[in-house]
């Protein structure tokens, strides 16, 4: 059995990233005074939701594909690339909720080392099946 100890710490990092913005809603919610089941009701809370939403959306799709990357390609590299990825998301995070409109950046780093993984771990994989 294969050990991929830096695949695994990246995947409890990007978990914790998750927990940090459920953290966030909940802060956002209590400051604010939006009730649960609300999901709007002030600008800022609003953002804190949205920003929440995105990173979920964006970890289910960064870890499958960080895993299998890892599985077929390698574990040092793919805790470098999800890395990245998750200082994209950082950003992408901290800049949605100062301000929606600067939020590009952080998107577009951790859209490109998504899509690193994504088509690197595919070609392996198509490269494994023809041979």
């Amino acid at each position: 059995m294969s050990a991929f100890p830096l695949t695994s710490l990246m995947t409890l990092l990007a978990v914790l990233l998750m927990f940090a913005t459920s953290v966030n809603v909940g802060k956002a919610r209590v400051k604010y005074k939006i009730a649960a089941p609300a999901i709007t009701g002030h600008e800022i809370f609003d953002r804190a939701y949205r920003v929440q939403m995105n990173t979920l959306e964006a970890a289910a799709m960064l870890l499958p594909t960080l895993w299998v990357y890892a599985l077929f390609v390698d574990d040092i590299s793919a805790f470098v690339i999800g890395m990245i990825w998750l200082v994209g998301r950082i950003w992408y995070a901290i800049a949605y909720q100062i301000n929606p409109a600067k939020r590009g950046p952080g998107f577009g780093i951790g859209f490109l080392a998504f899509a690193a993984l994504f088509i690197a771990a595919t070609v392996k994989i198509m490269m494994t099946l023809v041979h």
